[in-house]
């Protein structure tokens, strides 16, 4: 049996390299992507990362702390000189007062994170606030990395160094269930080891520190920098930030099931979010500008679905 998980393991890596972070040892079973979590693949790498996914089983618990309740910050870095879509930051900031408008609602996606739990306080309750955001016009520092698809690239450790910064200024902190989601505007690209945005991954989570104080932070690259790599295929707010939105769901959901990568996952390493990448079951209508698959508080989202073990599968709402 041990030979075996070691197989598994060397095969997942070998068709989808998931990275980890400077310093981290390599992958193990307890947790088997280091710091680097729930790494959403382009669409390019997304047949070997789902297959691997769909046959890890079930996602089954290693005692490590979820989230039970949890408080959304979005952090835009955006020096002079670069771009984000003209209600990127409105669309964003407003999905997460939906989220938190929605919590504890059974129609939505976020839901499913109900039937996980931790050995300290039990279940998930499925409960949001946003609790505030930040735009930052201080310049990147010298490129940390090299991303093909960019000509600036931030290396994992230089975006840690800008979260900490940011969390001094505002008088932020870790733990209590804080989750900074780190946004980069159009052409500005990062690597996290071997692993580059728009080529490998579209974004993923992570965290600083550990224990009931730990930083958790989720890299969110602009998703429409390259289209055909992480756009989700519609646009109902009619805006960029509605493919940003999808893979943010993706690391929203993660984090709060396995904030350390220590909670729930399956046999593969893969998360909730990782099992049901760029899979949006069937929409419930359209706007103007595209289909939507949710309906969070007074917006209209299209969102991938998130794995349920109740289910045995991925859903959009309920167990």
């Amino acid at each position: 049996m041990r030979r075996f998980v070691v197989l598994a393991l060397t095969l997942l890596f070998a068709a989808f390299p998931l990275a980890t972070a400077h310093g981290e040892g390599p992958p193990t079973p307890e947790n088997p992507a280091g710091r680097i979590l729930g790494v959403v693949p382009t669409h390019g790498n997304a047949n070997a990362a789902s297959h691997l996914g769909s046959s890890g089983g079930v996602l089954t618990y290693h005692n490590g702390p979820v989230l039970h309740t949890n408080h959304t910050y979005a952090i835009y870095w955006l020096p002079a000189g670069f771009t984000v879509s003209p209600g990127y930051q409105s669309v964003i900031n407003g999905f997460f007062q939906n989220v938190a408008a929605a919590s504890g609602q059974t129609s939505n996606v976020y839901y499913s994170d109900t039937q996980y739990y931790d050995s300290a306080t039990g279940k998930i309750l499925n409960s949001s606030t946003f609790a505030g955001a930040y735009v930052d016009t201080r310049p990147f520092p010298a490129n940390g990395c090299n991303d093909p698809a960019t000509t600036v690239c931030l290396s994992d450790a230089q975006l840690q160094t800008e979260l900490q910064s940011v969390l001094q200024l505002n008088g932020w902190s870790g733990g209590n269930g804080n989750i900074y989601f780190l946004l980069t505007p159009q052409g500005v690209g990062s690597c996290a080891g071997n692993s580059c945005a728009f080529t490998q991954y579209c974004a993923y989570h992570s965290w600083i520190g550990s224990g009931s104080t730990a930083i958790l932070y989720a890299n969110m690259p602009y998703a429409m920098t390259v289209p055909a790599a992480c756009g989700s295929g519609q646009s109902p707010n009619g805006d960029d930030a509605d493919a940003t939105l999808n893979v943010l769901s993706h690391e929203h959901n993660e984090t709060v099931t396995d904030a350390q990568g220590s909670a729930w996952y399956d046999r593969r390493g893969q998360e909730d979010g990782d099992k049901c990448a760029w899979n949006f079951g069937t929409a419930l209508g359209s706007t103007s500008s595209g289909q939507y698959n949710q309906v969070l508080g007074n917006g209209k989202y299209y969102l991938q679905q998130e794995w349920s073990n109740q289910s045995s599968g991925c859903v959009l709402r309920g167990l």
